[in-house]
């Protein structure tokens, strides 16, 4: 399974668990009022730990069962009359659950039969209902939004408008067409359904460095293997996820499955694929982190003030627009550490870069403040980054988001660094970043962190990067 389709079903599933959870809790609710136990659930200590104990079993019993049965699969391919049938057959098995264990426990006795019927009446109405409206919001909303997976098309003129309605009528939801690019004629700043084609045959791998996308759909049956296996190749090597349409040819290469990509059967093929269960974690590991770090932050943040503004004039904190996952733009936040001309003084020093490629290094940079000094040695200049870990623009370990400027140079090589949200720490800084002089260095340690990823490694790279800043060893 792909990264995006196990993405896909993270989210939909996690949706599913809290929206059911809730219509369970709101049609308990309901049926006791309707039978008009409220006064009896508040007044009587037997008879509120029996409905709160029931409560909690049919939660238990609904998520158990949730993954047991995968019942909500093909939630998406339902319409509306197969989506009420599926949710009665849902509840009349889970009626049958709750009932059985009413009678093994002999709760059966003591509790209300007009709320066990009215319950899952109301349960069936609200889930079925709750369905639609979840079903309506993530077609129309998260498609747009910056969660979903930004999809290039890459195909021919007349095979553009059959793709994209072929697409839109599967109702996929996980991913957004973001660009195209045709290989037949030249269409370069033309609209499809609104869509940008972006590129042409010719400057293929030239302008694709520079796009946002997550993932790669190649809709070519004209082409042969040997034309299609270099195009997978290069976007592969990028770190991009690559469907293929398989309706008409097959390949015999490494990191393939077979996948339903929107209406499509397609050969997906992608460099790495992460354990979404595994990313969860890692996600929660950054909020928890991000709550720490910003709490910290807060404290610190009067005297890294007052300090900033003795120091020099301008703002508090420095905002700068970076490239984050996949080519999305977010702006990133530190304590200001120099001065507000900056930027327009580093084209005067670039003659004196110490740094090999694409990132600007210099010892003793002029543009660096007294304050900002102590506050870089010490990373305290970093804290306010908790807050884009906290809105997910960010992770705790990650790679070096880098500048709109340095962006527009990559090429797929380099672009692969993206393909995992940017970081606070990461493999390169702790491995002595004031040591490291080439940039191609710092991409090959970045790799590496994308090849070998696991929690394990964030767990000791957050390790290392304490011992580094409390040792300042390796700071800029």
């Amino acid at each position: 399974m792909s990264n995006a389709v196990q993405k896909q079903r993270m989210v939909q599933n996690y949706c599913l668990i809290v929206l059911e959870c809730f219509c369970i809790i709101v049609s308990y609710i309901a049926a006791m009022y309707t039978r008009g136990l409220s006064d009896t659930f508040h007044n009587t200590e037997t008879s509120q730990d029996m409905y709160l104990s029931i409560i909690i079993y049919l939660i238990f019993f609904h998520v158990l069962a949730y993954f047991l049965l995968d019942w909500n699969v093909a939630i998406f391919k339902r319409g509306y009359f197969v989506e009420l049938i599926a949710v009665v057959k849902y509840n009349l098995f889970l009626m049958v659950i709750t009932g059985l264990f009413l009678f093994l426990t002999q709760l059966a006795k003591d509790f209300s039969r007009i709320v066990f019927v009215s319950f899952f009446i109301y349960n069936i109405l609200f889930t079925y209902a709750g369905h639609l409206i979840l079903k309506h919001f993530l077609i129309k909303y998260y498609r747009k939004s910056s969660g979903s997976n930004k999809t290039l098309i890459i195909t021919t003129s007349d095979l553009i408008g059959q793709t994209l309605k072929q697409m839109n009528s599967a109702t996929e939801w996980g991913h957004e067409v973001s660009s195209i690019i045709l290989m037949d004629e030249d269409h370069t700043g033309e609209n499809y359904d609104g869509i940008p084609v972006v590129a042409n045959r010719v400057n293929l791998y030239e302008v694709a460095p520079s796009l946002m996308m997550d993932e790669v759909f190649i809709n070519l049956p004209e082409y042969s293997n040997k034309q299609l296996e270099k195009i997978i190749n290069q976007f592969e090597y990028s770190g991009i996820t690559v469907n293929v349409n398989v309706d008409f040819f097959d390949i015999l290469t490494a990191h393939k499955t077979t996948e339903n990509f929107a209406g499509f059967t397609v050969l997906s093929y992608a460099a790495n694929v992460f354990d979404y269960r595994r990313m969860m974690v890692k996600r929660i590991i950054d909020i928890i982190g991000a709550l720490v770090g910003l709490a910290i932050t807060a404290i610190l943040t009067p005297f890294v003030a007052l300090a900033i503004r003795i120091d020099s004039p301008g703002p508090i904190f420095f905002k700068q627009k970076r490239m984050g996952k996949n080519g999305r733009e977010f702006y990133i936040y530190k304590f200001r550490s120099m001065y507000i001309d900056a930027e327009e003084r580093k084209k005067e020093l670039m003659s004196k870069n110490e740094m090999d490629g694409l990132m600007f290094k210099m010892t003793d940079d002029p543009r660096v403040t007294k304050v900002g000094k102590f506050i870089r040695k010490t990373s305290i200049d970093e804290l306010p980054q908790f807050w884009n870990i906290l809105i997910g623009q960010m992770s705790l370990v990650g790679t070096r988001p880098p500048t709109i400027d340095e962006f527009q140079h990559y090429n797929l090589y380099y672009r692969r660094r993206l393909s995992i949200k940017p970081g606070l720490t990461g493999l390169w800084q702790v491995s002595g970043r004031s040591d490291i002089q080439d940039f191609d260095e710092v991409v090959k340690l970045d790799l590496q962190y994308i090849d070998d990823w696991s929690l394990t490694l964030d767990i000791k790279i957050l390790f290392m990067t304490v011992f580094v800043v409390l040792f300042r060893r390796g700071s800029k």
